[in-house]
């Protein structure tokens, strides 16, 4: 039961934290309410039983990814004047959560959705060597691409930020 309301609890927050990032005008703000949503993701990763996952996610995207966002976001230097402000008010979010908060209930409670148990993990799931194994044989490509994509990201942030 506890775990239940963990889940819950986590979801919760991840989502949550993911409206607040998406509707939030100031960059800044929105990069630290994204990193709000990566703790909750790993947390969820930890109620998976997957911790190394969980460790790899505070630290990749929570630590490195964000930070470079960051850096990006300081180095473009955007003045408040130059941010564009849409008509998203605080009432029209709350509008839209309601209705997908009862849109959500009446299709849990009228199509009445079986709940399947997910099958048992495998025995050693998240651990470190399965990680590293996956990650440099079967996904070894998308890998490598991911970190000449960071790699081309960071250039591209020293070509935008450089002062004439």
């Amino acid at each position: 039961m506890s775990e239940i309301f963990l889940f819950y609890l986590f979801g919760g927050l991840s989502v949550l934290m993911t409206l607040l990032m998406i509707f939030q005008t100031n960059p800044v703000a929105s990069a630290i309410y994204l990193v709000g949503a990566f703790f909750g993701l790993a947390a969820l990763y930890v109620l998976l039983s997957a911790p190394f996952v969980a460790v790899l996610q505070v630290l990749v995207y929570a630590g490195a990814i964000m930070v470079l966002f960051t850096f990006v976001i300081m180095l473009l230097n955007i003045r408040k004047e130059e941010l564009v402000y849409d008509r998203v008010t605080w009432r029209k979010t709350a509008v839209v959560l309601t209705a997908l908060f009862f849109a959500g209930f009446l299709i849990w409670h009228f199509l009445k959705i079986p709940v399947v148990p997910f099958a048992p993990v495998e025995e050693g799931f998240g651990e470190v060597h399965k990680v590293g194994r996956l990650m440099f044989s079967k996904y070894l490509i998308p890998f490598e691409l991911t970190s000449v994509l960071l790699l081309v990201a960071i250039i591209g942030a020293l070509v935008l930020g450089k002062k004439e």
